[in-house]
Formats: structure tokens, sequence, C-alpha cells
């Protein structure tokens, strides 16, 4: 049986890239249920489990958090299918979906029409034994 899908944060939307667009423009125009890329960098400097988070154009938005990137990247080291989607931007970054083993990821349906106020994370993962 699959994972539930995830909603996970990505921070870092204020860094600069190296190259291109800035990650907050590129935020700006990505739209909900937009493809999304996670790409595993082991020869991070600050963290070699860090998961950097990239748009459909390629440009970098920034990356999962601490607490999640060892356990998405170890997923992706094991050749486990992560696929993911834009959900939204916020103050600190974004949102993404995710889902796992070849499922598709689905966006939740919003509580009210001001979502943003009655938005909540996933549980933790680990209570399904991954």
């Amino acid at each position: 049986m699959p994972l539930p899908d995830q909603s996970l944060a990505v921070v870092g939307a204020d860094y600069p890239n190296k190259q291109g667009p800035g990650r907050r423009f590129e935020l700006n125009i990505c739209r909900p249920g937009e493809p999304i890329e996670l790409r595993p960098e082991p020869k991070n400097p600050k963290d070699e489990n860090a998961v950097a988070v990239y748009s459909a154009r390629g440009v970098q938005l920034g990356y999962l958090t601490a607490e999640r990137a060892p356990w998405i990247g170890g997923m992706l080291k094991q050749g486990r299918e992560v696929r993911a989607i834009f959900q939204r931007q916020t103050g600190f970054g974004a949102w993404i979906r995710i889902a796992f083993d070849g499922e598709a990821p689905v966006l939740p349906q919003p509580k009210t029409e001001n979502w943003e106020s009655d938005f909540c994370v996933d549980p933790d993962p680990g209570i399904w034994g991954a």
C-alpha cells in the first residue's frame, strides 16, 4: 500500500540562484498542480542530505526542510519514485505536494475560501512506519 500524499515545505526562497531568475520571481509564476523536480545534493557543503526543489522550468525554488530532506532523499536514493507538484507560495517559500511509488499527487481541497488560515501540514510520516 503506497504512503499517502504529503505536503512539504520548501525553504530558502530568499537566497539567490547562481544563475537565471531569482527564487521569489520563479515562485510568483508557479501555478498549483505544476510539476516539481526534487534533486538530492549529496555534495552540498552545508548538508549532505539536502534535497533541492526545482520548478517545471528548471529554476531552483529552494530546498526541502532539514527535517524532511533525509527521509525524501533516502527514498530517492533507494530508487523509489517520488512525484511532486507545486501547491502554493508562502511567506517562507512554498508548499509542494508529493506522492509515492508511481502515484500522482493530488492537491488538497481547501476547507474555506480563505484556506491560507486553515491550512495545516500532514502528520509526521513516521507514523506510517516509513
